[in-house]
């Protein structure tokens, strides 16, 4: 039997969830992270699961990793120092970037400009010219590169970005600087735009390969650490990382191509709550996953998630595809306050973290959070993790009880108050997903996960009007069962810029199959098999003089059958969704993209053990909670008791190892087949 292991490395917790392929059977551990040094967390997890499961750790065949430690080396500013080499005449090209401001009408004025990646001390210039049609108009003057290295050296860089004029069309010069920059600087990371990102646009592509080279020493170094520590522990199966876009890349391409995981924690729970949907047979999903700090959220649509062709970290923004999720500070950690200026309760996106953490944990807690407010209503019972984890419910009191003299109210008020306004948060996030983008979040079911979701979800289905909300099987280790379960991918695209009416389906169909070549064989060189590799292809269009783009995507007999026509076609209604109105300029087809696919891993969910519908084998005891303004009383439920087509009453809750679900008044949950709880309006 084959055994593969997702392992998802968070804030304040490392999730682990061990799959059995042949039987769907599962394994899940919840370790405390190691920031520090996250593999010792990540090893302890390995050794605890492999143990529970009564195998050893050289069982497992491949080792599924979501990892944020490109994410925080970006936002803690602890990237590499970065030498750029650029086309003479471009030496500020990071410095000007592009005209845009964050911020309202008077943002310049108070915007604190960024600083670049790389730093104008450490960018040179070198002479030579390649055209825009891909001839060499200036030929590269070797000496003169040998020198400008000389001085990125003597400055001491950690890494170095070739990135010149017109090389998406023609890498040789950046190709032969790369040669010379290893040999004159050996063991110093180099990365080349037409390597990294053959597009058009300098200074998106010039930031994209930066932001590669700036945390490449980090990850590089986390990878090898990883495996020396995994090979130590017995373990030789293959080591993938999870893309920002919801795939697998080999950890070996993850070093030379850092950019493509900078969203990789996210998109672990977004793969995982394909998988439950695929299993329940829900299609249109909105994800809620809520951890200590902050929740992320994201759209799928008839199982696909939403990706976009940029990765958004902070002020960064690079062009590399990413699932389309929004952060809100938003967490069981969220610390409520109430400032002078104002008198109106806040709450985030300051957070209690792991340490101190929030004040029922009594690990020295002191600020009133998300957290205490869910105790002192009773959503959260004291005893967490069956019994092995008891919360302060007394100190919870206490540190409420501040906000409510504050207010000048009830503690009950006070603490539903938090909770309602944490709700609006995730609800202001979930809106931007989904509204925003032209949906309807009527036509969606609301998932959540994470430790807090399943707390939450009842809630903000509410508020959005998306039902059923779900709470689905382990909800507090999704991420690592996205891991686990997702497939290999890879991608490479390619600048086109014609306008549509002189393009024949021939001239892309050309393309797109030598695209679609190199792809194939980058996985197969990763250990796919090649009959396992699929297909798909993406184009961007736009209407001439517009500055961005719509991505679509495409197959070749798509394109055969309909021709360039059908695109525009499917191009202006996909306009018509996103801004309500078309043109009747003629169009542009900007860039193509091919992305290659693995299998995705046939991995059943276990089904559970039909009931009658009465939950009373699981009922623990009965429990006072507020609720709607007044004291109610409802049940206590051990999900691990329940079965499938157990109807449950709200008020309710529902305790299991790793996480709570929450089932409001006036609420009707059900329990699915393979053990997903389904809440709906009673």
């Amino acid at each position: 039997m084959g055994y593969r292991l997702g392992v998802d490395v968070g804030g304040t917790f490392t999730d682990l969830l061990l799959l059995e392929t042949g039987t769907g059977a599962f394994w899940r551990h919840k370790t405390p992270s190691t920031p520090h040094d996250s593999s010792v967390g990540i090893l302890d997890g390995v050794n605890a699961i492999c143990g529970a499961a009564g195998i050893t750790p050289d069982a497992i065949e491949t080792f599924l990793h979501g990892t944020t430690v490109a994410t925080n080396a970006v936002l803690e500013g602890k990237g590499a120092r970065v030498g750029l080499v650029t086309t003479e005449g471009y030496r500020h090209i990071m410095q000007i970037a592009r005209s845009f401001v964050p911020g309202g009408l008077a943002g310049w004025i108070i915007w604190p400009k960024p600083q670049p990646l790389a730093a104008l001390e450490h960018t040179v210039t070198v002479k030579g010219r390649i055209g825009a049609d891909g001839a060499e108009v200036r030929p590269l003057d070797e000496a003169d590169v040998r020198q400008q290295l000389a001085k990125l050296q003597a400055a001491g860089v950690e890494a170095v970005t070739v990135s010149l004029i017109n090389a998406y069309v023609n890498g040789a010069h950046e190709a032969r600087i790369g040669a010379i920059a290893r040999e004159v600087m050996p063991g110093v990371p180099v990365s080349l735009s037409h390597e990294v990102l053959p597009e058009m646009q300098e200074y998106e592509r010039t930031l994209t390969t930066v932001a590669n080279a700036a945390v490449r020493p980090i990850v590089g170094k986390y990878v090898a650490n990883l495996r020396t520590r995994l090979a130590e522990a017995g373990m030789a199966g293959n080591l993938s990382l999870l893309r920002s876009d919801g795939g697998l890349m080999s950890a070996h391409k993850a070093e030379a191509t850092p950019v493509n995981i900078l969203m990789s924690g996210p998109a672990g729970g977004v793969t995982g709550a394909i998988w439950v949907g695929r299993n329940a047979g829900i299609r249109n999903i909105m994800t809620l996953d809520v951890g200590g700090t902050s929740t992320d959220v994201a759209l799928i649509e008839n199982l696909e998630p939403r990706r976009q062709r940029t990765t958004e970290v902070g002020h960064l923004s690079v062009r590399a595809s990413a699932l389309d999720v929004k952060t809100v500070g938003a967490g069981g950690g969220s610390i409520a306050y109430v400032p002078e200026l104002t008198g109106a309760l806040r709450v985030g996106p300051q957070s209690a973290g792991a340490v101190p953490g929030p004040v029922a944990y009594g690990k020295g807690g002191e600020a009133p959070t998300v957290t205490d407010a869910n105790v002192v209503l009773g959503y959260l019972p004291e005893n967490l993790l069956g019994g092995t984890f008891r919360l302060d419910r007394e100190g919870a009191r206490a540190a409420v009880q501040t906000i409510a003299d504050r207010l000048g109210i009830g503690l009950m008020e006070a603490a539903r108050g938090i909770i309602d306004i944490v709700n609006e948060n995730m609800f202001g996030a979930l809106r931007m997903i989904s509204v925003q983008q032209g949906y309807d979040p009527r036509d969606f079911a609301l998932m959540g996960f994470g430790g807090a979701g399943p707390l939450h979800v009842n809630a903000v289905a509410r508020l959005m009007g998306s039902w059923p909300a779900i709470s689905p099987v382990s909800p507090g280790v999704l991420c690592a069962l996205g891991d686990a379960t997702t497939r290999m991918r890879t991608e490479t695209a390619r600048s086109f810029s014609r306008a549509a009416a002189q393009t024949s389906a021939e001239d892309l169909i050309a393309i797109l199959d030598e695209m679609a070549a190199q792809t194939r064989a980058e996985l197969v060189a990763d250990g796919v098999p090649a009959a396992e590799v699929s297909s798909l292809f993406e184009v961007d269009v736009r209407y001439a003089g517009q500055a961005f783009e719509v991505p679509l995507t495409i197959t070749p007999d798509d394109l055969r059958r309909d021709g360039v026509a059908g695109i525009l076609a499917r191009f202006d209604a996909e306009h018509l969704r996103l801004f309500t109105f078309n043109m009747d300029t003629p169009h542009e087809i900007v860039n193509l993209r091919a992305v290659a696919l693995g299998q995705v891993p046939d991995l059943p969910a276990p089904e559970i053990a039909r009931g009658d519908g009465n939950p009373a084998a699981a009922f623990m005891r009965e429990h006072v909670m507020w609720m709607d303004g007044r004291e109610q009383t409802g049940a206590i439920y051990d999900r691990a008791k329940l079965r499938a087509g157990d109807v449950i009453k709200g008020p309710a809750i529902v305790c299991e190892m790793d996480s709570t679900t929450l089932i409001e008044a006036g609420c009707v949950a059900t329990v699915d087949h393979c053990g997903n709880i389904l809440i709906q309006p009673a």
